[in-house]
């Protein structure tokens, strides 16, 4: 099989930059089709990729229900609205990617793993990190025994004070019934690397965390609804929207507030949409920081912090093994393994693949990936698998109810009766 067919359902940023593959591999991939209801962000990735009128459809159920027009779709949907369309593509013949998380509900995960299975599609889950250079050279170091038996993962994800304020507590993903809890919607990344890296299922989780400084509690005296209407301490917050968002910068997470750029949509936006809140006056409930314990079938155990009290959005880990350590900084692109034996450390610097945005090159080698699978009918071996992925998620949803329930979760228990 050659060249693949695929249509976009959900034309967001997360969307269009996957999508950005095909532009630069046409040989590769070809978009067909695209579901939007947005008819500015429809139009724009119409012209983007040469779509006709009448591939362009205004909802998923319209795209889905005629005859099948792609060997694969591409779901860039809200977490809430994955499961629908995840279906229904599978039925409908369609081999899926799905951006992450794959739903926010337990059981919808588990359905939808099955449902790949029942009808032999490939269905492979967003987990960028996996296909970046730097986390593939520290799984390679583990494989080959670099620091003997692997023990012990500290793994932090510093979410960034900016980066918390923007998405999670005046953006899309603020409220858990809206999207899903923190630890899924940010960090199912993370439990799905630490999953990797461990090399084991995981047995035991618990997990700490509340939101203890975005809530109106901890805003300045006097501070408005909107940081428009007269905030009397404007010059001095971190979180004054219009010094995030009406300066000359105007990508991303400025690109967020307004399909239109301009100075003009921009300031309406803030005088009228979520972006121009106080963060001390929003609606969101999701955690600001969040601690999680895991243990391993083969021992190993590890502790994940995400925190949105950081400068950086990065993450940095340390793997402890029985004859060295690994040390790394992802945003830095640099690794650095201790040998016990020789006392020596060597570094290991990776070149820059693309930044923030494309999760470190993981994006286009998530989609490389896929097309292989795709184009080899499912029966090749990728670096994930819906099983896999559901796993990570079941580890995610074990440690929110470890946190709100102030035990610790066994995941046997929880995967067949709690979830």
């Amino acid at each position: 099989m050659g060249k693949i067919t695929i249509a976009l359902i959900g034309a967001g940023q997360r969307g269009v930059n996957y999508m950005g593959y095909a532009l630069e591999h046409p040989d590769e991939l070809q978009v067909v089709a695209v579901a939007e209801p947005n008819q500015q962000r429809s139009q724009k990735f119409k012209l983007q990729h040469g779509l006709s009128d009448e591939m362009c459809f205004e909802s998923w159920e319209d795209l889905l229900t005629g005859p099948q027009l792609a060997d694969a779709v591409l779901i860039c949907t809200q977490d809430n609205m994955h499961y629908e369309p995840t279906m229904k593509a599978l039925e409908a013949g369609y081999h899926v990617l799905l951006e992450k998380p794959m739903s926010p509900d337990p059981q919808e995960c588990i359905r939808m793993g099955e449902r790949s299975e029942q009808y032999g599609r490939v269905f492979s889950i967003c987990h960028v990190l996996r296909y970046t250079d730097f986390f593939g050279t520290i799984k390679r170091l583990l494989n080959e025994g670099t620091i003997g038996q692997l023990m012990s993962i500290v793994h932090n994800e510093n979410v960034a004070y900016w980066h918390q304020a923007h998405s999670f507590v005046r953006g899309n993903w603020r409220k858990t019934a809206e999207s899903s809890p923190m630890i899924l919607a940010k960090s199912c990344h993370d439990m799905d690397i630490i999953l990797w890296l461990a090399g084991a299922d995981c047995t035991n989780v618990s997990s700490f965390g509340s939101l203890s400084h975005f809530k109106k509690e901890n805003a300045p005296e006097g501070a408005p609804q909107r940081c428009l209407d007269g905030c009397p301490v404007s010059d001095q917050c971190l979180y004054y929207a219009p010094k995030v968002y009406l300066t000359d910068d105007i990508e991303w997470p400025t690109s967020a507030i307004s399909d239109d750029p301009s100075l003009e949509a921009r300031t309406k936006a803030l005088q009228e949409g979520p972006y121009g809140r106080c963060v001390y006056h929003c609606d969101n409930d999701v955690v600001d920081h969040q601690v999680v314990n895991l243990e391993f079938a083969n021992e190993v155990t590890a502790a994940f912090t995400m925190s949105a009290f950081t400068n950086d959005c990065s993450r940095t880990l340390k793997l402890m093994g029985t004859k060295g350590e690994i040390r790394a900084a992802m945003e830095k692109n640099e690794i650095e393994v201790i040998d016990f034996e020789t006392g020596t450390t060597k570094q290991i610097s990776l070149e820059n693949p693309g930044g923030h945005i494309g999760h470190g090159g993981g994006d286009f080698g998530l989609i490389r990936d896929f097309v292989k699978l795709v184009q080899q009918g499912g029966q090749g071996n990728g670096l994930t698998s819906a099983a896999q992925s559901v796993q990570s998620h079941l580890m995610a949803f074990a440690a929110e109810r470890s946190r709100v329930d102030r035990r610790v979760v066994n995941m046997r228990d929880f995967t067949y009766d709690g979830a």
